[in-house]
């Protein structure tokens, strides 16, 4: 399985940094008696690979080349591998610079590398012949993606930083078929690139016919990329004994 990991974000909201915010410390790593410093997406590729991920492609900014010699070209058990978006345009455009290596077959993940979440193998409880969106209850839903579902788990409608989020469960990770990988990214280009972000190319996949899940098996979910999230996350972190 692929995984995905979008970095090639300015990071405007946590900066001033001297440095790539995927790669702000958050927390530390032990190696037997030693520590060091963890990089905030070290916690995406243990996840990642907790899902079954076997190898990851990075998709960075062309100046963001300290996250490819941070990681090289294995992490754990992971390869990695990188491609360049070009210049910012949006999720979806960052995300979809991954196709030509994601084989129709073979099931792909996409999770958000400025992001800190619980249970750490919840990505392995999603499905892997559909579209399914691993969900998480947060108390300010309306800084991110809530996921409408029906009684069966059934996405209604992904509702996009909206005010008036009808539901406190976003996602945070999302998985599919290589298939329906290739299929959205048909579907983006009918759409003339329009859609930045996901929710939107998703809604306009359902209005077609289209189905995807909703799975709530996350417990805890902090978004790294301020500095509020930042303190959360060091918290969460110190709570679960991880840090």
């Amino acid at each position: 399985m692929w995984g995905i990991v979008p970095a090639a974000g300015q990071g405007t909201r946590i900066q001033p940094l001297a440095f790539s915010k995927e790669l702000l410390p958050v927390g530390v790593r032990r190696e037997g008696a030693a520590e060091r410093p963890r990089a905030a997406s070290e916690y995406l590729l243990d996840r990642l690979e907790r899902g079954g991920a076997t190898k990851v492609c990075f998709v960075i900014a062309p100046g963001k080349t300290d996250i490819l010699r941070y990681y090289g070209a294995r992490v754990g058990q992971l390869d990695l591998a990188y491609v360049v978006q070009p210049a910012p345009a949006g999720l979806c455009d960052a995300v979809f610079r991954a196709l030509p290596l994601i084989h129709p077959d073979e099931p792909v993940a996409v999770g958000l590398p400025d992001t800190v979440w619980f249970p750490e193998d919840a990505l392995a409880r999603l499905p892997d012949d559909r579209l399914a969106f691993l969900l998480f209850p947060v108390d300010r839903p309306e800084n991110f993606d809530a996921v409408l579902t029906d009684a069966d788990g059934r996405v209604r409608e992904i509702q996009v930083k909206s005010p008036d989020a009808q539901t406190r469960w976003v996602w945070g990770a999302f998985k599919m078929p290589g298939r329906v990988f290739h299929a959205l990214h048909a579907l983006w280009l009918e759409r003339d690139r329009e859609d930045e972000y996901f929710g939107g190319l998703i809604n306009a996949w359902i209005a077609g016919g289209g189905e995807a899940v909703g799975v709530p098996a996350g417990a805890r979910y902090v978004d790294v990329g301020t500095l509020h999230g930042y303190r959360e996350a060091l918290s969460l972190l110190s709570d679960t004994q991880e840090a």
